[in-house]
């Protein structure tokens, strides 16, 4: 079985587990949940890799019942020092040891040395081990700090790190807000049936109607970006913004309706981050769980540890108060920003791409902050007009783009070439004369392609002032069902699928 909601057999296996849920008794479900996803796991990859996130809840479990068993803040804290080279040491082992040996050989070339000095490794990752291991690892952390009550079923943890809508792209879970309902029983509620089925839908709408189209325009250009310079790029590139977010959001819609039809609540991923008037609030509605989880368990107690804590007195004492607060943020906020790109990938491009660069564009506008208030203070630009937040939108979204060329590109390098290639030429009669079409979409495709655009730029703003599907279920029947029925349809006839179609993965299950 393919690793994709949207193939046909995943569907089927869905349907089966959600039919079955309901039939058998309630105190039963969790058992039956675990059982899907040992089931997925086994059925979507390797089998024997389900041996890894099987480990990583043993080492949970032990960790949690040893802090559980014992009040001594040495042994606690020794209990919980194993559960982090456990889980972070199989995470670095197989994710992260060739980019440090790829780092050594770069820097050994630079300094004129003839070939490779290390080799690397070939390693079969498991499915979503990021977001299994940072699920767990929160959860064993919480444990420790006493904000999170011990799990004394190693079964039920299992369940909490394995569930398999979640284990393909997320949302990263918190136990002490969402463990727990993991093993309630779940009476069927057809509201909430419905309710996640509809919102499982638009995920459709937009992984194969979007992205699905954005896709074929990002692969043209991207696989060959020395044939398409200048215009090409940038279009390509908001393309590949597109495809990323309806990819990223619209799994998350999936998983997130799933779960709902199971009678659960996750986290929200995603809040119209496209929207955002600045790269902090961005981070603040995209790929929430992720932003939530590096705060909590690791911006911030690294400002606690002894070591800046020290370092912050004597920044103060040269440079004053603010400004040796400030200058400890910004080298607590370099490792975080280091840690989101390299939590994206083992390589410099998301380093770069999604940690970095993001770090560079927050520190600027914090320090350039008074020179933009005098620079608006002079021209008597109003700080709240609604013409300077679309600016605001506008400037943000191209920042986040430039980002995205690394993320996107197939190294580094490229993705320097790239951005000069894209400034340098100046082809935009070329591509609007017609050149447009010969990236993937002609004039039919390109129609539905920025129709349904339309579509989601429209539900999106609907969504600033709240539920859409509460407001729909507020509309007469023939209304709600003349809406959803139009949706599905839409996805029926024009979405990327068919007797060729091989169902693209999640851009993120990699991770």
């Amino acid at each position: 079985m393919p690793a994709s909601f949207t193939s046909f057999y995943f569907l089927c296996f869905y349907a089966l587990i959600l039919l079955i849920y309901y039939l058998i008794p309630k105190k039963t479900q969790w058992v039956f949940l675990l059982f899907a996803s040992a089931a997925f796991y086994l059925l979507t990859g390797e089998g024997i890799l389900i041996l890894y996130p099987a480990a990583a809840s043993l080492a949970a479990y032990g960790a949690v019942r040893w802090m559980a068993g014992t009040e001594d803040v040495k042994k606690r804290r020794l209990a919980l020092g194993m559960a982090l080279l456990l889980l972070v040491g199989a995470l670095v082992a197989l994710k992260y040891v060739n980019f440090g040996i790829n780092t050594i050989n770069a820097v050994a070339s630079l300094c004129g040395t003839q070939g490779k000095i290390l080799n690397g490794f070939d390693f079969l990752v498991p499915l979503g081990i990021s977001f299994y291991t940072f699920s767990i690892l929160g959860y064993v952390i919480d444990v420790y700090n006493g904000i999170a009550r011990p799990q004394g079923n190693f079964f039920k943890i299992a369940l909490y790190g394995m569930y398999f809508p979640a284990i393909l792209s997320g949302p990263i879970l918190r136990y002490r807000e969402d463990g727990e309902q993991f093993f309630e029983p779940h009476p069927f509620d057809y509201r909430q049936v419905t309710f996640g089925l509809q919102r499982m839908v638009w995920g459709f709408f937009k992984t194969l109607v979007i992205s699905e189209r954005m896709n074929l325009v990002v692969n043209t250009v991207y696989d060959n970006y020395a044939a398409w310079p200048g215009a090409y790029i940038w279009i390509a590139t908001v393309c590949y913004a597109f495809q990323l977010y309806t990819n990223f959001s619209g799994s998350m819609d999936i998983v997130l309706g799933m779960s709902q039809t199971f009678g659960l609540r996750l986290p929200e991923n995603f809040e119209t981050p496209f929207f955002s008037k600045n790269i902090s609030e961005y981070w603040r509605r995209w790929h929430i769980s992720l932003g939530v989880w590096m705060k909590e368990y690791v911006f911030y107690p690294l400002l606690r540890t002894k070591a800046f804590m020290d370092l912050g007195k004597n920044l103060r004492k040269k440079w004053g108060k603010k400004r040796g607060k400030q200058l400890t943020t910004f080298l607590a906020m370099l490792i975080l920003w280091f840690t989101v790109g390299i939590w994206h990938g083992g390589d410099w491009k998301f380093v770069i791409g999604s940690g970095l660069l993001h770090w560079f564009y927050i520190v600027s506008g914090e320090l350039l902050a008074p020179f933009y208030k005098k620079c608006m203070e002079r021209l008597s630009i109003d700080p709240k007009s609604k013409w300077l937040d679309v600016f605001r939108v506008l400037r943000t979204f191209f920042l986040v783009n430039i980002g995205f060329v690394f993320f996107r590109a197939a190294s580094t390098t490229d993705a320097w070439h790239m951005l000069v290639s894209a400034v340098r030429v100046w082809n935009w009669g070329e591509l609007l004369g017609g050149g447009i079409f010969a990236l993937g979409l002609d004039v039919i495709e390109s129609v539905i392609a920025v129709v349904s655009l339309v579509m989601l730029f429209i539900v999106s703003l609907l969504q600033q002032k709240g539920s859409v599907r509460e407001r729909i279920e507020k509309k007469p029947v023939l209304v709600r069902f003349a809406l959803w029925y139009a949706l599905l349809f839409y996805i029926i006839l024009l979405g990327h699928y068919g007797p060729d179609y091989s169902a693209a993965e999640f851009i993120y299950q990699g991770f």
